[in-house]
């Protein structure tokens, strides 16, 4: 008989959610608790790039998130006024008549997520976190915030960047660190030419243009913030128009129409990545917990997602759940590593104006590498 029948996940972001419908797709018993009472999520939308499709065909929610989502086929490169660069077409790795990529909204995709982590059994508990463990070679008992108690065969911290369980395993060893950027995001009617993800690249900003609907697209530009400055939030609007002043084409023409600032979403990138094994007993970190990074590579969700299915996958079998976990970290520990400091380099590179930094290739390289089986 397995070691691990029964699972407890700490968070309900898009790491947990996914790990929870994986695992109970694979029989396992699954709680997951999340802090938030309201379960409302952060953000305007987000790209997921053909190695998340192939992952959400193998989830079983392929279709349904199809159906809330915009698919698009390639990558489009621009200078700063706008002229092509390259076009990177997509690699079809859920099969042939799926698309090579999404953008969906945030609040889309967790409804996706949420609603089929329920159905397929998720006892979920809102307003609600761990506030002690103590963990033995057979189990791991927890006691919630509330006052209750259970006992587990294993613990899942899929709660983020400020995760409390990677705080309960480590101490402060793995804090977040402000890269020096900043991402801001705004909605727009999608124009008819962004039917792709349409990237502006240069010494002097970023920006791009993502479909997440057939009337629906956002805006994303990052910006050089040292030192992590609190921003009027009253003023988003005029300093997202500031950041991308030097930016023509599309996103020039966009501009002036940043007008509401409490429409703005504005967040400081914050990285932490755990160089040693995610897991001590029978306590795993994964996701952001584990990996947090930038959105150059627009890869983060997509990491999480990988981890949740590997996990349940080598969660099954009779052998110890030692070996299990170790054989999850090597699926995972390097590929995670590679995105994570791809991210922050293009960032880096921002942030000092290299001309000579090489964008589409660096792009090229890691949808070739995100291709490659998980």
């Amino acid at each position: 008989m397995s070691e691990v029948s029964k699972i407890l996940i700490v968070g309900g972001g898009i790491g947990g959610l996914c790990a929870a419908i994986a695992l109970r797709r694979e029989g396992f018993s699954v709680d997951l608790v999340e802090l938030k009472s309201e379960w409302t999520v952060y953000g305007v939308g987000i790209i997921q790039q053909s190695n998340v499709v192939r992952e959400m065909a193998r989830l079983g929610v392929l279709q349904r998130y199809l159906d809330a989502a915009y698919a698009f086929e390639d990558v489009g490169i621009y200078n700063l006024q706008g002229i092509p660069l390259a076009r990177i077409p997509g690699q079809r790795l859920a099969g042939p008549a799926y698309p090579a990529n999404v953008g969906i909204s945030r609040l889309a995709l967790h409804d996706v997520l949420s609603s089929s982590a329920i159905e397929l059994g998720t006892q979920v508990r809102l307003g609600l976190s761990i506030e002690s463990f103590e963990q033995d070679p057979d189990g791991v008992d927890v006691r919630f915030t509330d006052g209750s108690t259970g006992r587990y065969d294993l613990m899942v911290g899929a709660d983020g960047v400020y995760s409390k369980v990677r705080g309960m395993l480590f101490g402060d060893k793995y804090q977040p660190r402000h890269t020096g950027q900043s991402v801001w995001r705004y909605n727009f009617p999608r124009h008819p030419s962004i039917d792709h993800l349409a990237s502006y690249t240069g010494a002097e900003g970023n920006a791009g243009l993502v479909p997440l609907a057939d009337n629906l697209m956002y805006m994303f530009s990052t910006s050089h913030e040292p030192g992590n400055p609190w921003l009027d939030p009253s003023q988003f609007a005029e300093l997202m128009r500031d950041r991308i002043k030097k930016i023509g084409g599309l996103i020039g023409e966009l501009r002036e129409q940043i007008t509401d600032s409490s429409q703005v979403v504005y967040k400081p990138m914050e990285v932490v990545f755990v160089d040693e094994s995610w897991f001590k007993g029978r306590v795993l970190l994964i996701g952001d917990a584990a990996h947090a990074t930038t959105p150059h590579l627009g890869q983060g969700a997509g990491m999480a997602i990988e981890d949740a299915l590997v996990l349940s996958l080598e969660l099954l079998g009779d052998d110890p759940i030692e070996s299990k976990l170790q054989r999850f970290m090597q699926r995972r520990f390097e590929r995670c590593k590679y995105i994570s400091e791809r991210s922050i380099l293009a960032g880096e590179r921002e942030m000092a104006k290299d001309h000579s930094f090489d964008r589409v290739g660096l792009t090229k390289e890691m949808l070739s590498r995100t291709a490659e089986p998980v």
